[in-house]
């Protein structure tokens, strides 16, 4: 009898049923019974939206060829294939259809003039930023193109077409920009602007750069392409010239005519398809 159950508690296969891996013989079936727990949350969770929708809505597919593509490997979520059907994602997930990121959401553009002292970040932690200003415009998930210092004002984009900011950043996108300077400009430092300066063994080179007509010579007209809110500083820094004020008047073809300060719009389908002439 002794030896029949010591037998019985040595095989493991009877013990845990016919279930039983060998890959997790060390496993406690209690933490095993947690794993499987979380994966059905993850799946059923109400907050979330159906893989294969995420996908239809994307306009890639529908629903029933999104379950074929699912299975047989073709989409990641957050860096890992994903091939459980009925799974759920976040609008903010990284999802990938063929390597290619998907949005289900339309693509939305949105203009906003930046008053000062506002954040342009995505964090929560800064106080108040541009998400807040334009909290109200959608419920998209657009994030700006490029930056604006805290204390500097005027023009910044939003939108969530990957694709459009993804050639922004690699074209770079011209913006016009009104300073304002301690002092005047020498016209010899204003040449040298001109001709690209070196600052730390890098060559920075602008657009264009002018006073602002009938204006003290410390106001100055800059367009440049790079997308930074620091260049303009390290211009006049290295000049010796200090930066009182910073206005972003234009945004390649976009101004801020009847757009008030702190205020934002949503562009218009004119306006969203001159990005394509750049």
């Amino acid at each position: 009898m002794a030896r029949d159950a010591g037998k019985k508690n040595t095989n493991p296969s009877k013990r845990e049923g016919k279930g039983y891996s060998k890959k997790f013989k060390n496993t406690p079936k209690k933490a095993s019974k947690a794993k499987d727990t979380k994966k059905s949350n993850h799946a059923k969770n109400p907050d979330g939206i159906r893989l294969n929708k995420y996908i239809a809505n994307s306009g890639v597919c529908s629903r029933r060829e999104a379950d074929t593509f699912i299975a047989t490997g073709l989409v990641s979520v957050n860096g890992k294939i994903v091939n459980e059907m009925g799974y759920k994602v976040q609008l903010s997930d990284d999802v990938r259809f063929d390597g290619r990121r998907i949005n289900p959401e339309p693509d939305t553009y949105i203009l906003l003039n930046k008053p000062k002292s506002v954040a342009t970040t995505t964090s929560e932690s800064k106080g108040l930023t541009v998400m807040d200003l334009i909290s109200n415009a959608t419920t998209a998930s657009v994030k700006p193109v490029g930056r604006l210092g805290r204390n500097a004002t005027g023009l910044i984009l939003f939108t969530n077409d990957d694709k459009l900011v993804k050639k922004l950043h690699s074209k770079g996108m011209e913006r016009l920009f009104h300073i304002e300077l301690d002092k005047n400009l020498k016209a010899s430092d204003l040449e040298k602007i001109k001709e690209g300066l070196l600052v730390n063994g890098e060559k920075i080179f602008v657009e264009e750069i002018s006073y602002v007509e009938n204006s003290p010579k410390k106001e100055i007209g800059l367009k440049i392409k790079n997308m930074g809110n620091s260049i303009i500083r390290t211009i006049f820094d290295h000049l010796g010239y200090n930066v009182v004020k910073v206005d972003c008047v234009t945004i390649a073809h976009l101004t801020k005519k009847d757009l008030p300060r702190g205020r934002w719009k949503i562009l218009t389908k004119r306006e969203v398809e001159l990005f394509s002439m750049l």
